[in-house]
């Protein structure tokens, strides 16, 4: 995990005053304190804090940032930005000029795109938002624009590509100040291209303000995070926040569900719309999917007539989804559709490697491991791997502790539904009791107890699915593999590309495919 320190800046800066500063944001300078001072960069954490840096103290859940101003500036701060209170707990007599903001939280991120001579305007933004698909998408555009020759970004869950520069992510979305000094190191490197992912969170958070996306993309909204929104309304209008004239100038929006629909509907911008379901009309509609090596070709069409065939080299029909609305995204945005036909052709498709998102490891048995951690997200991807498995469909999953508990039991019904053998196990306990989570998971099974096994009906017939409990969570993929035929198929599902395992407080290693690794290692495949 990169830590505070390893944070992302331009080498070269513009020099702002910060009387200037108070003047473009209609902000007050606090009396008793210096009265002017030039700024670089910013920063709102004291520990990456250098020379030249307005720091931005912020009000926090446990302290204010204002506490921290001292340090800041004994690492070369030159002025802080704060609010009222956190003026108060500066005090007066500072050699540091101090601005006073009713919320410096909200226009922090214009502030430092304001600092840095916004960065976003130089380069061809594309932000992409929904529940599941961001980072899929994201890695589908970011592999499409460079093959149309742009030298890209992206930012996102897994990584942050800077040109060939690769910086391991922290954030789905970085803080506000960290994510403008990384747009304009970004800049340096001469990137053209910027494919992000944009979560509910840096919404609400503000961690977005100051970049208005040339075009915005929804993939879809399923049950995730109420723990933070409270409920769907709230969840979806964070969303839809994205689809506003401050936001993005125009957007991609897939209707495959309601809230789609209802996207489509309530954008305060120029949309298109996509579908993937036969007989549904939309701006740009997919049709003609056929299986095509471990993905599927396609073709998407849009009403006007213009129209490609192309293929995505992962499974499932949501990743057909994914793979449309990067190419509709990037002919929105302004591509010809012949320059992407035959960019596409030469690059073999939309075939990314993605980490952690249906990354396969192995064939005999197939060993999957894939991010789904929410209950529809689980389903289509044991829906992609059904139709290709020959014997048993095995998936290792669990809930994550403090974060959503209402979605625990779904999910294990949805491993029912879904596999032939389910071992639920844990994913990132935080601080509540792993054993806990695991039997409100295993409450949605409708076993009597672990090691049982409960009767589903499907389309194929009637089914019987034995439902386990194995803990720790290597302890549960190495059993889930040893267990497994040559031709059955093993999911690990619900963290991907994740390396750390949060316990009670303690950071443990724990990278699923390197624990699968190992396990098919043990037995000789």
């Amino acid at each position: 995990m990169t830590s505070p320190i390893d944070r992302i800046r331009p080498a070269a800066t513009t020099a702002r005053q910060v009387s200037d500063l108070a003047v473009a944001f209609g902000l007050t300078i606090a009396p008793g304190h210096a009265a002017d001072a030039t700024v670089t960069c910013v920063a709102s954490d004291n520990r990456v804090a250098q020379p030249g840096d307005l720091f931005v103290a912020l009000p926090g859940a446990r302290a204010h940032g204002a506490q921290f101003a001292a340090d800041a500036v004994g690492r070369g701060a030159t002025a802080i930005l704060t609010d009222a209170r956190g003026a108060e707990l500066i005090g007066p007599g500072s050699t540091t000029p101090v601005i006073v903001a009713d919320d410096p939280r909200a226009i922090l991120g214009q502030v430092a795109a304001w600092v840095l001579g916004n960065p976003a305007e130089d380069l061809m933004t594309f932000g992409v938002t929904g529940t599941n698909g961001k980072t899929t998408t994201t890695y589908q555009l970011d592999h499409l624009l460079r093959a149309l020759g742009w030298i890209g970004g992206l930012i996102g869950t897994v990584e942050t590509r800077s040109g060939d520069r690769v910086i391991a992510s922290t954030l789905t979305t970085p803080e506000a100040a960290d994510l403008q000094a990384l747009l304009a190191a970004m800049r340096e490197d001469h990137v053209r291209t910027l494919a992000m992912e944009v979560s509910s969170h840096a919404l609400a958070q503000h961690r977005v303000d100051g970049i208005v996306f040339g075009v915005a993309g929804f993939t879809n909204l399923t049950q995730d995070h109420l723990d933070f929104h409270g409920d769907f309304e709230s969840y979806f209008a964070t969303k839809a926040d994205l689809f506003t004239p401050a936001r993005a100038r125009r957007g991609v929006v897939t209707v495959d569900d309601a809230w789609g629909d209802r996207m489509a509907n309530e954008a305060q911008i120029p949309v298109a719309t996509l579908t993937t379901l036969p007989g549904k009309a939309a701006d740009w509609v997919v049709t003609d999917v056929a299986p095509h090596g471990t993905g599927s070709a396609f073709t998407l069409t849009h009403h006007d007539g213009r129209t490609l065939r192309t293929s995505t080299s992962l499974p499932g029909g949501y990743n057909v989804a994914n793979a449309a609305l990067a190419v509709a995204m990037v002919l929105e945005g302004g591509s010809d559709i012949r320059d992407v036909t035959e960019a596409l052709a030469a690059a073999d498709g939309l075939s990314a490697t993605v980490p952690g998102r249906m990354e396969v490891l192995a064939t005999a048995p197939r060993v999957v491991v894939d991010f789904a951690h929410n209950t529809e997200a689980l389903e289509l991807a044991l829906a992609a791997l059904r139709p290709t498995t020959a014997g048993r469909l095995a998936v290792v999953f669990g809930a994550t502790g403090d974060r959503d508990p209402g979605k625990r039991p779904f999910m294990g019904a949805a491993a029912v539904r879904g596999a032939d053998v389910v071992y639920v196990t844990d994913d990132d306990p935080h601080d509540e009791d792993p054993a806990k989570v695991r039997t409100e998971v295993l409450a949605g099974t409708g076993v009597a107890a672990p090691g049982g096994t409960v009767e589903t009906v499907d389309d194929d017939g009637s089914r019987t699915v034995e439902v386990h409990e194995v803990a720790p969570r290597a302890d549960a993929i190495r059993t889930a593999i040893l267990a497994a035929g040559p031709d059955d198929t093993v999911l690990v599902a619900g963290r991907g590309h994740e390396t750390i395992q949060e316990i009670a407080g303690v950071d443990h290693v724990l990278d699923d495919r390197v624990e699968a690794r190992a396990a098919l290692a043990a037995r000789g495949a």
